[in-house]
């Protein structure tokens, strides 16, 4: 309660005099989103697991306690996060992992961040302790708050606690490798998406395809049997190198871009080369952000969005600019959790 308290007199002191606060936990994501501001309000005083129920799946921890910590927890009971949250360093909490909002390979086959989040406790712009839904996946009174704070980058309070779902690992995963182009790699993935195959992560990248399956040893002998490929060797580091961007494509400083778009869009001809994950769904793209307006444009077209994501000309807009209405609600969100505008501003829309 110590924490809460220094929380609370950091808050209430920023809002009466209107100045900023830059709230950080490991700082481990500092270069994503907008640039930053602020005195720091350093969250990893407020650490520790306060419950975690195996039988029931789910967990509660402190904002400040770090993300390896829950998922050595959650692997001695052989379970896990299953949205795969990318750590981005060793210092990476998890309250920054829910307040960033990123998945990892995972992501379209097992849910993303936002749905594995149960509830949420908060401090606002007024250093109140505010309570959104439960512990328990039966209690979802206020559910919908507390998905909306995931992926907020602490724009509209100070997480304090988060309660998540947790899912047992698989029984079995092998990963199979398909030497094949851009637009045939697409097109399996849609093919095989339909599917009852096992598919728990791709990942397309110079003209080689990987696919992970997980799930019961029969069903994905079954469909190693039914797809072919080669299988992969060591597949457990190239997942992770790709979770954490280690993977040779994201190595350099060209500006790296995070296209959202349909999983049916096809091939996106931008100039640069690209990464394919989430069965078609998320696009990593290498480019110039002078080039943005093209990116833009082509991301909306496809039905999706484009985000600068790491590197390049922050000047031009790290989110896809938000649509006049959805930006009045944002606006009005931000009045009533942080009326003086203290918390993380310029970190995004």
């Amino acid at each position: 309660m110590a924490a809460i308290e220094q929380f609370r007199d950091q808050v209430r002191a920023a809002a009466a005099g209107k100045r900023p606060l830059r709230i950080r936990g490991g700082g481990s994501k500092d270069w994503y989103g907008g640039l930053l501001q602020g005195a720091i309000l350093d969250t990893r005083v407020h650490t520790g697991i306060v419950d975690y129920e195996p039988t029931e799946l789910d967990i509660t921890a402190r904002c400040g306690t770090p993300l390896a910590e829950i998922e050595a927890t959650l692997a001695e009971r052989n379970q896990m996060l299953a949205f795969e949250p990318p750590h981005f360093g060793e210092h990476a909490t998890f309250g920054g992992a829910v307040a960033a909002g990123l998945s990892g390979p995972r992501r379209a086959n097992s849910g993303a961040v936002r749905d594995f989040v149960l509830g949420a406790q908060l401090m606002d712009g007024k250093g109140e302790v505010l309570k959104f839904g439960g512990q328990v996946m039966k209690n979802v009174a206020g559910y919908d708050v507390s998905r909306l704070l995931t992926g907020s980058l602490g724009t509209l309070g100070l997480l304090l606690e988060v309660s998540v779902k947790v899912l047992p690992r698989a029984f079995a995963e092998t990963t199979l490798q398909f030497q094949m182009s851009e637009i045939e790699a697409l097109r399996c993935l849609n093919e095989w998406g339909g599917q009852p195959l096992p598919i728990s992560a791709s990942c397309w990248c110079e003209g080689v395809l990987a696919l992970r399956l997980s799930g019961a040893r029969a069903a994905v002998d079954a469909a190693v049997v039914s797809l072919g490929g080669t299988v992969l060797n060591d597949a457990d580091a190239f997942w992770t190198a790709l979770r954490e961007q280690q993977h040779a494509f994201f190595k350099g400083d060209a500006p790296l871009w995070r296209l959202s778009v349909p999983s049916t869009t096809s091939a996106i001809v931008l100039g640069g080369p690209q990464l394919i994950e989430w069965g078609g769904a998320q696009r990593w793209l290498r480019a110039d952000s002078a080039a943005f307006d093209v990116i833009r444009r082509a991301a909306v077209a496809a039905g999706g969005h484009a985000t600068l994501f790491r590197g390049g000309d922050k000047s031009v807009g790290v989110f896809q600019p938000l649509a006049p209405a959805v930006a009045r609600i944002h606006a009005r969100l931000k009045d009533a959790f942080d009326p003086a505008h203290i918390f993380n501003p310029g970190r995004m829309p």
